[in-house]
């Protein structure tokens, strides 16, 4: 009794929308302040000045940026301002924070304006895994674009997917 094995994932209505595929290719870099400061802790604004100055800016040439102290010290905001200044002629992006934080902030700029009409009415899945870093909050940012406009939407992969929405 030889029956036809019958793939229903991939007969289904399902359309999987993928995260990964709004990553912004391009080098990232942790630029760690701290280096520049007394001890790790205590900026001293002529020695910072200095340091801004005589630092090879173009090095993140076309890169995306994530400005941070990885220590406990108390800096001061003109000080991420003023490295801003120096990174805005050669940095992609840059912002003060973590890695995540910046990707938060990429993909927050990238799912902005994007045009979701294509999924209108349809039975959508945001896939779970990726092998670049989404971070967590892209997950929540694109459920606002995607839950006004499809009919159903779930997490994960069509074979063991978590339903999230479905309009009544």
């Amino acid at each position: 009794m030889s029956e036809e094995i019958i793939n229903r994932v991939a007969e289904s209505k399902l359309i999987t929308f993928n995260l990964e595929d709004y990553y912004l290719p391009g080098k990232r870099v942790v630029f760690d302040i701290s280096e520049w400061l007394l001890e790790g802790f205590l900026l001293k604004e002529k020695e910072f000045r200095v340091h801004a100055a005589e630092h090879d800016w173009s090095q993140y040439q076309d890169a995306y940026v994530a400005l941070q102290c990885s220590t406990d010290a108390v800096v001061p905001g003109w000080a991420y301002m003023l490295l801003a200044t120096k990174l805005q002629p050669f940095a992609k992006r840059y912002t003060q924070g973590s890695l995540e934080q910046l990707e938060t902030l990429l993909y927050a700029e990238t799912l902005k304006d994007l045009d979701v009409s294509e999924f209108k009415d349809k039975f959508v899945i945001v896939k779970g895994c990726s092998n670049k870093p989404v971070p967590p909050n892209a997950y929540v940012l694109i459920i606002g674009k995607l839950q006004p406009v499809v009919k159903s939407l779930m997490y994960g992969e069509a074979c063991s997917s978590v339903p999230l929405y479905k309009r009544k």
